[in-house]
């Protein structure tokens, strides 16, 4: 009987500790998802929400690089400008700041936040539009000092990347090719400009939008070409 009631209180103790580890995950998913600590150091909450940020939109890119039709596209017409992107130069990393992803010239490489961006689709627009930076940067070699520069690929990413039918479509709002398009893609243009070191104000940074519009807002290339 001795020997029956040991391995009774054996069997107890073995599960209550599951139930301690299992409850512990839990408390750390939660902590992770919700930013609660919940008893859990909050850097390791941080640690964790990063780790988890990082996994899941390093899957959504790998995804987007094999199967949406416009990134696939945009990536086939800088390989014909000779200026191959490969997957290690688009980069899932932490920002500071709310925006959602950015192209570095200097290094050919595209960063896509991964603390900011909220779903697979939003990744997608963000990509199309810094492929659409990639591209101008390499087909007429921009001068990233130049405002007038500066406004036309900005004009033309918003235009062209879905970054407006996004802006409609997380509102809940449906989206028609209407002039309410060519108000976002001209507000997000000024906006870009505007964060320029070499934009003094808001007057300079809407009067070089408005000097550049009509022919950039018309310039679709490469999607001149149905895919």
């Amino acid at each position: 009987m001795a020997s029956s009631s040991d391995d009774h209180g054996g069997s107890k103790t073995n599960l209550n500790a599951q139930d301690a580890g299992v409850f512990d995950k839990w408390r750390r998913k939660f902590s992770m998802y919700t930013g609660v600590p919940l008893g859990i150091p909050e850097e390791q909450v941080r640690a964790d929400q990063m780790e988890y940020y990082h996994r899941t939109r390093e899957n959504w890119k790998k995804e987007l690089l094999h199967y949406s039709p416009g990134v696939v596209f945009m990536l086939k017409h800088l390989r014909q400008l000779g200026s191959p992107l490969p997957p290690e130069n688009i980069r899932c990393e932490p920002c500071l700041k709310s925006a959602a992803g950015g192209f570095a010239p200097e290094i050919n490489a595209i960063y896509l936040c991964q603390n900011n961006i909220i779903n697979k689709r939003h990744m997608e627009v963000t990509l199309m539009h810094e492929l659409i930076h990639l591209y101008d940067n390499c087909k007429f070699k921009l001068d990233w000092q130049d405002l007038r520069h500066q406004a036309c690929t900005e004009i033309r990413a918003n235009n062209l990347s879905g970054n407006c039918w996004w802006s409609r479509e997380k509102d809940g709002n449906p989206f028609s090719f209407t002039k309410q398009h060519q108000a976002c893609v001209r507000r997000r243009a000024i906006m870009s400009v505007r964060q320029h070191p070499a934009c003094p104000d808001d007057v300079t940074a809407e009067r070089v939008v408005n000097e550049v519009w009509e022919s950039c807002f018309n310039d679709t290339r490469p999607f001149d070409e149905i895919y």
